[in-house]
């Protein structure tokens, strides 16, 4: 049987930031079809620059990318990529900038093409599917940390994307909030790479880990899922842990 072609492909990427002698990133090889992946690694490790060369903000100096078995490399591909991957930035607030709800979640089906009619009628169903329901006309600024992060969601799930970047999503958010996000991207059909320092957040929505180290992104051999022994005011009802 022929394998399917891959989503995403990496050949032999490398990555130096101007002014700058050493490497972020050096001869990076990865291929994605259908996978839930959790990214880890140190700070500054290039994690996020990893992400930032799928989406083409950044350009290798070397190597390849190829998305649904196609070569990405002109401005032009990444406009169409960026259409079809949705990338979730580590601060909201850099990812809404319009004064209400609907119209933040109504700009990417807008520019896709949508009707103004067709846009909102997606954007609110959107938001329904994540537990936002009668948020179109809420302002935007005004939301709490957990409510924008929810919202960015939306942002990039109006789109339809095939596949999620998700750059630290649980990042400052109370335990009910990561608890129905994790529930929420269990509850997605697309494949996703979450980049995260909460083991236990990963372990509750990836089913396989890479990791970045001396410049290289490695495949964990295996994922290892544990349980805590803990005391707590909640120790009896079922919850989420941080990190």
């Amino acid at each position: 049987m022929t394998p399917p072609t891959p989503l995403l492909e990496l050949r032999d990427i490398s990555y130096t930031y101007p002014g700058t002698a050493e490497e972020t990133l050096s001869h990076v090889n990865f291929t994605l079809t259908d996978e839930r992946i959790g990214l880890i690694g140190a700070n500054g490790s290039g994690k996020t620059t990893f992400f930032q060369l799928i989406m083409g903000l950044i350009r290798p100096q070397s190597g390849e990318l190829f998305f649904q078995g196609k070569m990405v490399h002109s401005e032009k591909d990444f406009q169409e990529l960026r259409r079809t991957i949705g990338f979730l930035f580590q601060n909201s607030d850099d990812q809404l900038f319009s004064p209400t709800v609907l119209e933040d979640v109504a700009f990417g089906p807008l520019n896709m093409g949508a009707s103004p009619d067709e846009a909102k009628e997606i954007s609110i169903k959107t938001l329904e599917k994540l537990g936002l329901k009668d948020f179109e006309d809420r302002i935007t600024h005004k939301l709490s940390g957990g409510e924008k992060k929810l919202t960015a969601l939306a942002t990039i799930l109006s789109m339809q994307p095939k596949l999620l970047l998700l750059d630290e999503p649980s990042n400052n958010l109370d335990p009910a909030t990561r608890e129905r996000l994790i529930n929420i991207l269990r509850g997605l059909d697309q494949a996703h790479i979450i980049i995260s320092h909460d083991m236990d957040f990963l372990a509750s929505t990836c089913a396989q880990l890479y990791t970045i180290e001396h410049r290289q992104l490695h495949r964990c051999d295996q994922k290892q899922v544990h349980s805590h022994e803990h005391l707590h005011p909640y120790g009896d009802k079922p919850h989420q842990h941080g990190t």
